[in-house]
């Protein structure tokens, strides 16, 4: 990871860690770079959170002073940037969110032509000039580019929906929590136009309520909903619309690790899962490589993180892959997730089999798991300290066959994340607990 890219793209508190002037630069960067051969078009996307208009004001100037052209889609799920940019006349793209994180911080993330992140080594090229190593001459006269909305965008990426799936969805009754985000501007209407009867929840964007106590990291208000009413599915987007988890009709969680059991299971038996696997990471639930293992399909693991799920499935032809958060990848349809792919992928095997959610994913047992967060001053010397190394260890050779620890830090945020699976909740909490002390007494910070 770079001074600036993280996992996924910069991400900080807008203002702070992400300001208007970086905004720019990155903006001038790109417009810089990308046309060196004559103007180009960038597309530009945001979530609903406050900072976004302010951030894609200053990428579009950046973009604009350099000789490119910044096209604005306005507010829209960051998979739609990753299909524009693939299908459309437009250099790279970006996108304007911090995903599932509080409405005061934003991001910037960056596609290149073929729809997928942007390369590091063009990223490392972006933080040399935010940082003011290299230095590039502002465009004059007719050399300037426009900025231009393009609300035709949305319109693409519905059509485009309906045609990737041309199915009918009459009779299916679907609660969705869209986090007051992204989702908030396409979830009821892609679903409705599939016939779908569909009871909208937090889809109300304030600017500041985005991700508030909804959404796909805080379902509980949507199970209670789900269980109580008659529905067949509740879907609860994040704030950007790129992952989705669901809940039963019982009120209980679908997570990725759901779906991937579920979507691995239904492509072997239609005889198009290559390889025989799916493609996880190693924070997929414990439960999901039994489960797997027992219907003889390949739980392929990878370092957490979408675009190295997404490289791994390229790298071995892989058709499915995805996190527990809900984070799916159908490469038939596809290079990053899309919470809305993910619903109705899940919806049309449910209409094609006759089976309901809680029967599809009948036979995985889901494995208590803690995971705590612990922030921390400096959090690579936190994971390679000694103390905490030893610890990990024992932990480790204590739940050897019965469960797992997992410590590494976070992509995007200064944490070190502590996740423990075992056979109860007390275990969990016992032994997520030494680590969390460890940490907290020589690296925490308030």
């Amino acid at each position: 990871m770079g001074k600036y890219f993280g996992t996924d793209g910069i991400r900080g508190r807008a203002n702070e860690t992400l300001t208007a002037e970086t905004a720019f630069k990155v903006g001038r960067y790109l417009g810089w770079y990308f046309s060196r051969e004559g103007k180009q078009n960038i597309i530009i996307g945001k979530d609903t959170r406050l900072s976004s208009d302010m951030l894609e004001n200053a990428l579009a100037a950046g973009i604009a002073a350099e000789g490119s052209n910044a096209c604005l889609a306005g507010y829209c799920p960051t998979p739609m940037i990753s299909y524009l940019v693939q299908t459309g006349d437009f250099a790279c793209g970006a996108m304007i969110s911090a995903s599932h994180n509080p409405f005061y911080d934003n991001g910037i993330k960056i596609f290149s032509k073929d729809g997928l992140k942007m390369s590091s080594d063009v990223e490392d090229l972006i933080e040399e000039f935010i940082d003011g190593h290299v230095t590039i001459d502002y465009k004059t006269d007719g050399d300037v580019g426009k900025v231009v909305p393009y609300p035709e965008g949305l319109e693409k990426y519905f059509a485009w929906l309906k045609s990737e799936f041309p199915f009918d969805l009459s009779g299916m009754k679907l609660a969705a929590d869209t986090a007051n985000g992204s989702a908030s501007v396409t979830a009821e209407r892609a679903l409705k136009a599939l016939g779908a009867d569909v009871t909208m929840m937090n889809n109300q964007p304030d600017g500041v309520n985005i991700n508030t106590k909804c959404g796909s990291t805080h379902p509980e208000g949507l199970q209670e909903f789900v269980k109580n009413g008659d529905y067949d599915l509740g879907l609860a987007f994040d704030g950007d619309a790129d992952r989705m988890i669901m809940v039963a009709p019982d009120g209980s969680l679908i997570t990725g690790d759901h779906v991937l059991y579920v979507c691995g299971k239904y492509f072997r038996d239609k005889g198009v899962l290559n390889n025989n696997a799916v493609v996880t990471t190693v924070m997929a639930n414990l439960g999901l490589f039994i489960a797997l293992e027992r219907e003889g399909i390949q739980a392929v693991s990878t370092q957490v993180g979408d675009k190295y799920v997404f490289e791994r499935m390229v790298q071995d032809d892989d058709i499915v892959g995805g996190e527990q958060s809900g984070h799916i990848i159908f490469k038939e349809h596809e290079r990053t997730g899309d919470g809305l792919v993910t619903a109705l992928v899940f919806l049309g095997i449910m209409k094609n089999t006759g089976k309901s959610a809680l029967e599809l994913c009948e036979g995985l047992t889901i494995f208590p798991q803690l995971l705590v967060n612990v922030k921390v001053a400096d959090k690579e010397e936190a994971m390679q300290d000694p103390d905490v190394q030893n610890a990990i260890s024992e932990v480790n050779e204590r739940l050897k066959g019965s469960g797992r620890l997992l410590v590494r830090p976070s992509g995007t945020e200064p944490l070190v994340r502590v996740m423990a699976e075992a056979e109860t909740d007390e275990i969990c909490a016992r032994e997520v607990g030494r680590i969390v002390d460890i940490v907290k007494d020589k690296f925490g910070i308030d």
